[in-house]
């Protein structure tokens, strides 16, 4: 199964680059059998600019998740400190076998009234 995320651009390229090997979110997924992801890179792009497998689902408390992620993280402490604050939990994705798109989906022509999802919305 696959889910289309909504990333911001800078962080979507920081996958694409090797920078970012982990994406993190507040919540997970409800079903545990998603192994791939496709990646909405945010507007100013609006565009599907790629997808990446699933290695691993890491749930744990920010301050675990961070220790293990921080190298690869591709986003600074204090980044990461607020958008946790006041959580218990933490997801952090972690990416495997990024592959970016030759030609890049323009959404609203592909599919009719689509809608880029808050989060995520599975495919």
């Amino acid at each position: 199964m696959k889910v289309l995320l909504s990333i911001k651009p800078e962080y979507a390229n920081k996958i694409f680059s090797g920078e970012k090997k982990f994406e993190f979110r507040k919540r997970a997924f409800g079903k545990m059998e998603v192994r791939t992801v496709v990646v909405y890179s945010t507007m100013p792009v609006g565009r599907i600019i790629g997808e990446f497998s699933i290695k691993e689902i890491h749930q744990d408390s920010p301050e675990s998740i961070w220790s293990k992620t921080k190298r690869f993280s591709g986003i600074d402490k204090g980044f990461f400190n607020e958008y946790y604050d006041g959580r218990d939990l933490a997801i952090a994705i972690e990416v495997d076998k990024p592959v970016l798109y030759d030609n890049p989906i323009n959404p609203k022509k592909e599919y009719e009234n689509f809608t880029a999802p808050q989060s995520f919305m599975y495919l």
